[in-house]
């Protein structure tokens, strides 16, 4: 019995070639080791080249720590716009600076010191402002970027209530009306 045994190895995307192991067929007076690396063309596969997508990244240890990630207004008037500070501290062992504190949209304006270094153990504050322009509920994100690639999301929300179109009547108005 003629037999011919290829034995392949697949790992981690790189085919690993010429692990062939050839039967020799005793009986029919020659060596098929020959016949069967002539028969059976050999695959190389180079492996991947190392690049920046496929390379194992370090973990950063999280070092922004935030007193609180939401805040709610509650209802505030239309035409009045609000602020809130949010605490940040550095829970780290090195300094850094907040490299971005970008709001979802327009009517959020957040601020805070763009060259100031935080120390580890010391803190900071970003000011978030909310132009209450727009009647109803609103959600409003700011993403504060930090250390170059880590990021934070913070919260504002509330309720906007609508102000009356018109003043409120005067007393001489209301006489008026009742004569």
């Amino acid at each position: 019995m003629k037999k011919i045994l290829f034995v392949c190895t697949l790992g981690l995307g790189a085919l690993i070639s010429n692990a062939q192991t050839a039967v020799i067929d005793e009986h029919a007076g020659h060596n098929h080791a020959k016949e069967a690396s002539k028969a059976a063309p050999t695959m190389a596969v180079k492996p991947a080249a190392l690049t920046a997508e496929n390379a194992v990244k370090p973990v950063l240890a999280e070092t922004l720590g935030l007193k609180e990630t939401e805040f709610d207004f509650g209802k505030i008037p239309q035409g009045k716009p609000v602020t809130h500070i949010f605490e940040v501290s550095n829970t780290g062992t090195t300094a850094f600076k907040l490299d971005n504190v970008q709001a979802s949209c327009g009517c959020t304006t957040p601020e805070w010191d763009k060259e100031k270094e935080i120390g580890a153990g010391q803190k900071s504050k970003i000011t978030v402002g909310y132009n209450a322009a727009a009647e109803g509920p609103f959600t409003k994100s700011i993403t504060v970027t930090y250390n170059g690639t880590q990021s934070k999301v913070i919260l504002i929300k509330g309720e906007v209530w609508k102000t009356p179109t018109t003043s409120a009547p005067t007393n001489e108005a209301v006489n008026d009306l009742k004569n």
